[in-house]
């Protein structure tokens, strides 16, 4: 059994709810079309729901996604599609999103339903507060929705069951798992129709670089920017966002590079205070036996903490570079003379690199020289957390429609 969260509808079996959302009955030729106007017009409703100054200052996160879903992105999307063919939805689309990101789904979710496509979407039981925000905010949105929406769209909960995700698994075209390898792996094991494939997106690390001579030169109020920026883009998710910065790669002379760490560091200090940003003690303890087990296997030349919140490594060498979590607001610093010494070092889980202090020619140079072993985008510092409609090289509007080729 599962809680069907939206449109709230109580328990119900995965066979019940299939039958619903497949068996949907919609006015006028029987169903959504790819950009279709009902479900353009409720995520433009629900999307100017989350900005209000209320909703966004509490948790700001959701400002980013209704940026996102509004009315002059969602016609960018549909028209990136181009004209080549005639697309059209996939189907039906099972989505399994991470527990600890919750903005994921929505994103995910809101592509799909905006390319036409009936969905599903589990939502587990441990998200938190925020996802409680989203579906209260969706179903505000829905009481002034096309009813084509209610007929096609599920959210819906429910503790592990491999019996309830076969079943799902077994009726979707499409299946799109967010979360670690150990996730993919699992869902996997529940088999699909021979005509549906996965779209997965397993573990993934991010990093951050930035030129030591362009930090120094920069204001200072362009410092605290940049600072408050990367905030934006480690703590949101206590770091475990896919595209959140676990090192800091700084680009430059020695004696650049350490000033100009320090000044960074001491930049994020003062943000974190001024917001009153914190971690509770079992966080600390998370976070000084990593740190400490770096040292003693000697990757860490140095550690220094400020409070709980906030914890910097210096990496004895740049190959050192974690990637595995290891704990919110903690962050390893190693030196790069140049910018193209990252071809050596990124590896293919390596998706979001941040940046400040480069120009897009020396970017577009180490995308070419990158040739697709890592790094699927590069965004300056601030926007790690922007979600955009190509993900993890992904063209997520593609994904979710098939083409259909018409010979006059």
């Amino acid at each position: 059994m599962l809680d069907v969260r939206f449109p709230a509808a109580g328990s119900m079996s995965a066979e019940a709810l299939l039958r619903q959302v497949r068996g949907a009955v919609l006015d006028g030729d029987g169903g959504l079309e790819v950009g279709d106007e009902r479900v353009r017009a409720f995520l433009s409703s629900f999307g100017k729901r989350l900005l209000r100054p209320v909703l966004a200052r509490r948790h700001p996160e959701l400002g980013s996604l209704g940026f996102f879903l509004r009315p002059s992105e969602l016609a960018r999307t549909v028209a990136s599609l181009g004209r080549e063919h005639v697309r059209v939805p996939r189907g039906l689309i099972f989505h399994i999103p991470p527990a600890n990101v919750d903005t994921v789904f929505v994103y995910s979710w809101a592509l799909s339903a905006l390319m036409g496509n009936r969905n599903v979407v589990r939502l587990s039981p441990r998200s938190g507060p925020v996802a409680e925000v989203i579906v209260e905010t969706l179903h505000e949105a829905l009481a002034e929705a096309d009813p084509a929406v209610a007929a096609t769209q599920r959210i819906v909960s429910y503790d592990r069951s491999d019996a309830v995700t076969a079943a799902l698994s077994a009726a979707c075209d499409l299946r799109v798992v967010w979360g670690g390898d150990r996730t993919v792996r699992e869902i996997r094991l529940q088999p699909l129709p021979p005509h549906a494939r996965d779209l997965v997106f397993p573990d993934r690390s991010s990093f951050a670089v930035v030129r030591a001579a362009a930090w120094l030169c920069a204001p200072r109020a362009a410092r605290v920017t940049v600072a408050e920026g990367f905030v934006n883009d480690t703590y949101w998710f206590d770091q475990a966002a896919c595209s959140s910065p676990r090192t800091v790669f700084w680009v430059g002379a020695e004696g650049d590079c350490e000033a100009a760490r320090t000044d960074f560091i001491d930049h994020l200090s003062r943000v974190l205070t001024v917001r009153g940003w914190g971690v509770d003690a079992a966080m600390a303890v998370e976070k000084r036996v990593s740190t400490y087990g770096l040292a003693a296997d000697g990757l860490a030349e140095s550690v220094e903490f400020r409070g709980n919140a906030l914890a910097s490594v210096r990496l004895a060498a740049a190959t050192a570079a974690p990637r595995r979590w290891l704990g919110a607001g903690t962050f390893a610093h190693a030196r790069l003379a140049a910018l193209g010494e990252l071809v050596g070092l990124v590896e293919r889980r390596d998706q979001t690199m941040t940046h400040f202090g480069f120009g897009g020619d020396e970017l577009e140079e180490l995308a070419r020289g990158l040739g697709g072993r890592g790094v699927d985008r590069m965004v300056p510092v601030g926007s790690a957390l922007s979600f955009h409609r190509v993900w993890d090289g992904v063209d997520l509007p593609a994904e979710f429609t098939r083409l259909v080729t018409v010979i006059r």
